[in-house]
């Protein structure tokens, strides 16, 4: 088979493998470069979340009517935009 050799060059892969890719992928400012501009477009903002959830029917009512309105002007906008 491999012999000795074999053993300590897989018992050091199988150690440096790990440990360099946290060294690597644990630096903070490779974070910030990489994974947090990433985030942003991944996750909306938190203007464009609701933070207050309706709990009864009524204000999940008014809430859908809110949102029909909004998306109502928006497509009248968008077609007076396109109509222009």
């Amino acid at each position: 088979m491999g012999g000795p050799n074999l053993e300590v060059f897989k018992f050091t892969l199988y150690l440096f493998v790990p440990i360099a890719a946290l060294v690597h992928f644990g630096d903070p400012e490779w974070y910030r470069k990489h994974v947090v501009p990433y985030q942003d477009k991944l996750f909306p903002s938190l203007d464009r979340t609701t933070q207050r959830i309706p709990t009864d029917q009524n204000g999940v009512r008014e809430e859908l009517a809110r949102i029909k309105a909004e998306r109502l002007a928006k497509r009248a906008a968008r077609e007076a935009e396109e109509s222009k």
